[in-house]
């Protein structure tokens, strides 16, 4: 499992998770907290937070296996670095 490529479809589809969901999740994958640790924060079985991770972990991925957001973004950023004009670039930078 690739931290990074969960955070960056995180970056993407994140908002689309459920507000408990996107609490767990960032506790788990940004603030580096035990899911014993996240379990006694909220008060709520372990077992309770792994579901709800494994679930957002889930929603992620089909998010992007549906909508390909991260991929064309990755795709259009290796477009990017082959303009030579810095402004063009920037502008399209901004877009995505």
């Amino acid at each position: 499992m690739d931290i990074v490529y969960i955070n960056d479809l995180y970056d993407c589809y994140g908002n689309l998770l459920t507000d408990k969901q996107q609490k767990y999740f960032e506790d788990y994958y940004f603030n580096n907290l035990t899911l014993a640790e996240i379990s006694d924060n909220y008060h709520i079985s372990r077992n309770a937070i792994h579901k709800q991770i494994k679930e957002a972990l889930n929603k992620l991925y089909f998010y992007e296996d549906k909508l390909n957001i991260y991929s064309k973004k990755k795709k259009i950023r290796s477009i990017i670095e082959k303009i030579d004009d810095q402004d063009l670039q920037k502008q399209i930078e901004e877009v995505i």
